[in-house]
């Protein structure tokens, strides 16, 4: 377990394995080192909203397209938590906060957007709340060899309280959250009610019954990123909130790549040696 700075990545004092408690936005970057070093090992990443998606977002990013055997999971609760409740790159437009008194000017940034746009071959989402869902999603991850990024939907009960609170309080999860089966129709809502289709190019809330069937839904694929990143732009008040696996696919990973070439290397010139790589080709003395 890698973890970076701030609430969540105090993951690793509480599982039972080894871990690393690394620096601010580089666990990603720790992560893949780890895996190409000790590919054998099972690799989790965790870190907060912050910590990932600010100063980390660039390790984020370019660890997932390489598709390296790591496990991403991000807490997001749409706050900088550990310093004291300043606005983080998730948090709402307009949002009050000690860094952002007058309300936040910045767009926020979508989690699951990114991770598809960074190529990541398998992105989900859950809620720290949903135990059994999340317990799911996790173990799914475990199984996919390549790249695996997980928004965990978390609230701070210190500097933002209910900040998930349209899906994760039991008075409102089963109107506003949608949860993704490959292969099925998307159907939600108390009494399974409701269900979401495309008008066109654009995806709309219908009510079963009165003609409306499961047949007129859309049906959830895996496979099908721009399915995937159409459903990341959807959420309440207009939309459910979309949970559980939005893509999966198989893609080489990149650390059998990395050992596969140092193979081929070994096979045409031997181990080789430090001392006879250092002095190889131009060498200067510094006197």
């Amino acid at each position: 377990m890698i973890s970076g700075i701030g609430c969540a990545a105090r993951v690793p004092y509480y599982v039972d394995t080894y871990g690393f408690h690394t620096i601010h936005g580089r666990a990603p970057a720790i992560a893949t080192g780890l895996k190409i070093a000790r590919p054998e090992l099972e690799v989790w990443v965790t870190g907060g909203d912050g910590d990932m998606l600010s100063i980390g977002g660039n390790h984020l990013i370019h660890a997932l397209r390489r598709n390296i055997s790591i496990k991403i999971m991000c807490w997001n609760n749409r706050i900088y938590g550990l310093t004291k409740g300043q606005a983080s790159p998730t948090s709402e437009f307009g949002k009050k906060t000690y860094s952002t008194p007058m309300g936040s000017l910045d767009r926020p940034v979508n989690p699951i957007s990114v991770a598809l746009a960074a190529e990541a071959t398998f992105v989900a989402r859950t809620v720290d709340v949903f135990n059994a869902h999340m317990k799911e999603v996790l173990h799914a991850a475990h199984k996919h060899e390549g790249s695996v990024f997980i928004e965990i939907l978390q609230n701070c009960v210190i500097f933002n309280k209910d900040a998930w609170a349209s899906v994760s309080d039991r008075g409102n999860r089963d109107e506003n959250a949608l949860y993704l089966e490959h292969g099925k129709p998307m159907v939600f809502g108390k009494d399974r009610e409701k269900g979401l289709r495309l008008n066109g190019l654009k995806p709309e809330v219908v009510e079963l019954g009165n003609g409306v069937t499961e047949k007129d839904l859309l049906v959830h694929d895996e496979a099908d990123e721009r399915l995937g990143y159409l459903l990341s732009r959807l959420g309440p008040p207009d939309f459910p909130m979309p949970m559980g696996i939005f893509h999966r696919a198989n893609f080489p990973a990149y650390e059998k790549g990395v050992h596969g070439q140092v193979d081929e290397a070994r096979k045409k010139k031997g181990e080789g040696e430090l001392l006879k790589l250092i002095h190889a080709g131009d060498t200067w003395e510094v006197t």
